[in-house]
């Protein structure tokens, strides 16, 4: 079964690859000692991220996340296996610290503008951690797209910077009202964000 997740992330990620140089002269620039890549374009700048989930609360959850940002806006994708069936909760944590066996080392939900917990764009407001819910399948697997503006990749704002944070994936699902988690259950599978 990890095989053919694992295939299955390679044929996206050279889809994604192939698609982004069409039409775009670049040069590819990686610094020494990061996990982030940097192309120059034509039109600007895309940066781009990788992270490994890896399983936690003696789960079997783990996979693979793709940050991109291109022209102002961050596209998260995540591609998870090992999950029991059903919707699960995702959300960005405050500390890029994936230590601890349950993942509780992580912190809360990234919430730097000081808003209550919900639905991501609710007007009653939402953490910038809250990303959502996704389904996984009969056989465990699960993926979720996501994008904002609301992010960005190393740009040193406090209130969008999504370097030293963690990526948690939980048990159930988010039911976007209980304060300040949405009672989405324990921590399955967690990856740090770091350079």
């Amino acid at each position: 079964m990890m095989k053919k997740v694992f295939t299955f992330l390679i044929a996206l990620a050279t889809v994604l690859t192939v698609s982004c140089k069409k039409d775009k002269k670049e040069t590819n620039v990686v610094e020494e000692d990061t996990n982030v890549t940097v192309e120059k374009t034509e039109d600007g700048e895309v940066k781009k991220l990788t992270i490994a989930l890896n399983a936690k609360s003696n789960s079997n959850a783990s996979g693979n996340i793709v940050f991109v940002e291109e022209n102002g806006i961050v596209t998260m994708t995540a591609i998870i296996s090992g999950l029991s069936e059903g919707m699960h909760a995702i959300h960005l944590h405050e500390k890029a610290d994936c230590s601890a066996p349950d993942g509780t080392s992580t912190g809360g939900h990234w919430n730097p503008t000081g808003q209550p917990h919900g639905k991501w764009g609710m007007e009653e407001g939402f953490h910038k951690g809250d990303i959502g819910n996704f389904e996984a399948n009969a056989d465990g697997n699960g993926t979720i797209t996501f994008s904002t503006d609301q992010w960005c990749i190393g740009c040193g704002d406090e209130t969008k910077d999504i370097l030293g944070k963690a990526v948690i994936v939980h048990e159930g699902q988010d039911d976007f009202v209980t304060q300040p988690t949405g009672a989405a259950g324990g921590r399955v599978s967690c990856g740090g964000i770091i350079e």
